[in-house]
């Protein structure tokens, strides 16, 4: 069965010559039957022809940003499993195999590479303290995560492929997809993989803080799509508790003298409170609007039989 399925490795690239060589004789030494595909990401350094000579099939993306690679990659490339990594070598490419089997004997839809760091500076601290924060947040937002939620070592089914709608520009497109997988409830799997240095010449495009900010607006605004009730709900209740702590000492002085004395309070308070169930009726709204994308997207994703089934 394993041999009947067409896996394609795809790669994002961006000036990855010290390592884009390496690490495509890697999968390929690790998957002989698979196509190798490098998505060049305007490189300025000589990434597309050593990814060339290395007998990758080598395509551009001239959006720059790794979300609108992943999305060009996710539309053009055909196959039954995809295996996803970055072109810098700090993935292992020997973990591939087992995370395809993994993929195909548990019947899953997507494998996470969790990421084993070898050597300290493979992987800097700010980056695991952040790495741990949101996934911890993922988690209570959604009620479950992943281990590594940033994690670019991914094995896809074609089904999760092909319904998934990248929306993502940059280095957020990690938590998009792991939002997808949660929300319509696929089968995942995590394997631990080794996870090493860069090689000498070869530097991360991962800014910490400007990066770390933009994911972090990603998960709220996902949140606020996913989960319309209780994002808008919880904001109405906030308004609520602000307008009923305003409206004590009026109700309190109303009861003692009969007058309200502070009236522009007592408008600002009227309005917090309509504003409030405004604000918790357009949650109910917008989650009945959710509710209908989900089914979409899920209809999406059964639309394509899992490679392993249709083999039977």
């Amino acid at each position: 069965m394993m041999d009947s399925l067409r896996i394609a490795v795809i790669l994002p690239c961006y000036n990855e010559e010290a390592a884009i060589a390496e690490t495509v004789a890697g999968f390929r030494a690790a998957l002989p039957a698979a196509t190798i595909y490098v998505y060049d990401n305007n490189s300025r350094d000589r990434t597309v022809e050593l990814a060339r000579d290395s007998g990758a099939v080598v395509r551009t993306e001239r959006q720059q940003g790794k979300g609108h690679v992943v999305r060009r990659m996710f539309a053009d490339v055909d196959a039954d499993i995809y295996v996803m990594a970055d072109g810098d070598l700090t993935y292992d490419p020997k973990a591939a195999p087992a995370m395809v089997r993994m993929l195909v004997d548990e019947q899953l839809d997507m494998v996470v590479g969790t990421r084993q760091h070898e050597a300290a500076e493979a992987y800097r601290g700010g980056h695991v303290i952040g790495n741990r924060l949101f996934t911890g947040l993922l988690s209570r937002l959604f009620g479950r995560s992943f281990t590594d939620i940033f994690s670019g070592y991914r094995v896809f089914s074609r089904r999760f492929v092909k319904s998934f709608p990248v929306l993502s520009e940059g280095f957020e497109i990690e938590t998009e997809i792991s939002v997808h997988a949660l929300e319509l409830r696929m089968p995942v799997g995590e394997l631990e993989t080794a996870y090493g240095t860069r090689p000498e010449g070869s530097a991360s495009k991962l800014s910490t803080y400007r990066d770390g900010w933009r994911i972090l607006k990603t998960i709220g605004t996902l949140y606020r799509i996913e989960r319309p009730v209780l994002f808008y709900g919880g904001i109405g209740a906030l308004l609520i508790l602000a307008a009923i702590i305003l409206a004590i000492p009026l109700l309190l002085t109303y009861f003692e003298t009969g007058l309200v004395p502070r009236l522009p309070t007592a408008i600002l308070v009227t309005g917090m409170v309509v504003i409030a169930v405004l604000s918790f009726f357009a949650g109910l709204i917008l989650d009945t609007v959710t509710r209908g994308r989900r089914e979409m997207r899920r209809l999406a994703y059964l639309a394509h039989p899992a490679p392993f089934v249709a083999e039977k």
